[in-house]
This record gives structure tokens, C-alpha cells and sequence, in this order.
């Protein structure tokens, strides 16, 4: 049996942070301590996630789906952002909160951690790894070992995040969801998990897709900075920047971003033009938005966090465009 090489693995857990956490700059200088644990987190999940999907060579709905297990656990059962009290609010006023739950803050969660915690992470580590692709990256030892460090790692950001960050840095009580936000979200997580990978999962995996009209490259980047720039936008709106905006039109917004995501990139990945640099132009685009657009977080910011942060930038727009080159060079 021929030995399975972990560096796709190993670069897919970083990839899932890094782009989620300290290229946008949620995760600073002053906080990387941290990123540990979110390369078990995230990382792990991601690729369970990612393993998943080519073992049973499934499809981008079962990926989804997984996705929102990964998101939901986080969001209602490890560090449980969107049900407990925001600790950071703009403007000192409680923003799209009800019923315990912060719908715009937890509805921004579910689009962004979907896309930057799985879906281009692992997209973007089998551009750089194109000629193992369709490996599994993992044996069924590094699936087991994989699993008992994310129940280790999730437990950390859990107790880190809700029993001390809570207290000693922010000063607010420390929060524990009450169990009838327990009960319905681990439940809709062994939902999601049924229906992704469970006896019915081949049903989810669309035929025929019909294609339409693709963009150029660099239109196709374009798009996707916007895309992240609007994201981004309604997560200032969760952590209430704007307490006049009408919440409803806050989901609306997050719900137009949702689907169009949903109803385009299947139709233009289905076109026979589409090819690995469409791909990275999309991710390219979204990377760079996310980028850009959390430079606002930094405002009044430490200069050693909002500094890393540019050097970091730097540094992933220096390797993104050579690998760019790389692609198109290869197409030729």
C-alpha cells in the first residue's frame, strides 16, 4: 500500500484559519496564540469534512451541508457566538437579538464559515496540490487521530472562549446556551450529517447542471471581492455599527448573497470553458474583499496588530499570484 504523504492535510488545516481568521484579521498578532486551536477546529473539521466528500465522491451540496454542521456546532455548541450575549457592540446597543439568538450575527456565521472555513480552503488546497486532487489525504488512523483533536481542540475554544475570554477580557458573565438551543441544534446538526453522508446521500448530488455565461477572470475576481465586501458589511451590521438599520433588511441582504452564490457558481463551473484559473480568480477575489474589507476592524487598533496584518496580506497576495502563474502557465 502506498504511503500517504500528510502535507495536503497539514495544509489544509492551516489554509482553514488562516483564511478565516488571520488574513481578514478576526485572529491579531496579539491573539495568535489562539491559532492553534483553530487549525484543530476548523482545520480538523475541514478536513474530516473534505475526506468525507472524496471518499464517497460526493457533491457540493453534501459539502454544504457539512459545512453548516461545522458552523452550527461552533455558532450553538463551542463557542456559542451566536446565542450568547455579543460582546463587542459598536455603538454600546444591542443588535438583532431574539429569542436568545443573534439571527443577523448567527445568519453572517452560517455564509461565512461555510465559505472560508471549508469551501475555499479545500478548493484552494487542491489547486496547489492539482495532481493529488482526488487522494483522501488521510488513512483511517489520521481519521481517528483527527477526530479526538478536534473534541480536545473544540473543548479548549470552548473553555477559553466562554469561561475566561468572556470574564477577564471582555468582563462579561460567562455564558452556558440554555438546552432548548442545545437540543434543536444538535439535532439539525445529525440532520445534516444524515442527509450529507447517510444512505440517501447520492441523492443530493445534482446530475445535470445547465450552464450559463462565465465571466472573464478578471470580472470573475471582481465579483468575488464584492461579494466578501457586502459579507463583510453584515457582520459590522451584527456587531451593531448601524442600530437603525432595519434587521430584516440585514437578512435579506445575507439571503440575496446566499443565493446567488448558490444559483451561479454551479451554472458557471458547469460551463465547458470554466478551468482551474476560473477557480482561483474566484477564490482570489473573495480573498482579497475579506482582506481589504477587514482593515475597517483595525481602526484605533494596536500598530503591531494592524502591522502583521499588512505583512500577512502582503504575503498571501505575493504567493497567490504566483500561483496564478503557475495555473495558467500549465493551461497552456
Amino acid at each position: 500500500m502506498r504511503k500517504i504523504k500528510i502535507s495536503p492535510a497539514f495544509t489544509l488545516m492551516v489554509l482553514a484559519p488562516l483564511l478565516a481568521e488571520v488574513l481578514p484579521g478576526a485572529t491579531r498578532f496579539s491573539s495568535m496564540f489562539v491559532f492553534p486551536i483553530e487549525v484543530i477546529v476548523w482545520g480538523g473539521g475541514t478536513l474530516l469534512i473534505r475526506y468525507a466528500v472524496r471518499r464517497w465522491k460526493l457533491g457540493w451540496i453534501n459539502m454544504l451541508l457539512l459545512a453548516l454542521c461545522l458552523s452550527l456546532a461552533e455558532e450553538f455548541l463551542i463557542q456559542q457566538t451566536s446565542v450568547a450575549p455579543m460582546v463587542l457592540q459598536i455603538k454600546g446597543i444591542e443588535y438583532a437579538r431574539s429569542f436568545g439568538i443573534n439571527y443577523v450575527y448567527l445568519l453572517w456565521a452560517l455564509i461565512y464559515e461555510s465559505v472560508f472555513v471549508v469551501i475555499l480552503p479545500i478548493h484552494l488546497t487542491e489547486l496547489i496540490y492539482k495532481d493529488r486532487k482526488d487522494e483522501l489525504w488521510i488513512n483511517r488512523r489520521g481519521i481517528i487521530a483527527t477526530i479526538l483533536v478536534f473534541i480536545v481542540g473544540s473543548f479548549l475554544a470552548w473553555f477559553s472562549w466562554t469561561q475566561i475570554a468572556r470574564t477577564q477580557v471582555f468582563h462579561v458573565p460567562a455564558y452556558n446556551p440554555p438546552i432548548h438551543l442545545v437540543i434543536p441544534a444538535v439535532a439539525l446538526i445529525a440532520l445534516f450529517i444524515f442527509m450529507a453522508i447517510g444512505p440517501f446521500r447520492n441523492k443530493l448530488i445534482p446530475s445535470t447542471v445547465s450552464s450559463i455565461k462565465i465571466l472573464s477572470p478578471w470580472m470573475t475576481l471582481l465579483a468575488g471581492m464584492l461579494w466578501a465586501v457586502v459579507l463583510y458589511g453584515i457582520v459590522l451590521l451584527a456587531f451593531g455599527i448601524l442600530p437603525t438599520f432595519p434587521p430584516v433588511l440585514a437578512i435579506a441582504i445575507g439571503m440575496v448573497l446566499s443565493a446567488l452564490a448558490l444559483y451561479l457558481i454551479p451554472r458557471w463551473t458547469a460551463h465547458p470553458y470554466w478551468n482551474s484559473f476560473y477557480s482561483f480568480s474566484l477564490i482570489f477575489g473573495i480573498m482579497l474583499g475579506s482582506m481589504m474589507a477587514g482593515f475597517i476592524g483595525f481602526i484605533g487598533s494596536a500598530p503591531v496588530d494592524l502591522y502583521f496584518k499588512i505583512i500577512v496580506n502582503i504575503f498571501a497576495v505575493i504567493l497567490m499570484i504566483r500561483l496564478g502563474k503557475s495555473i495558467r502557465q500549465q493551461l497552456r
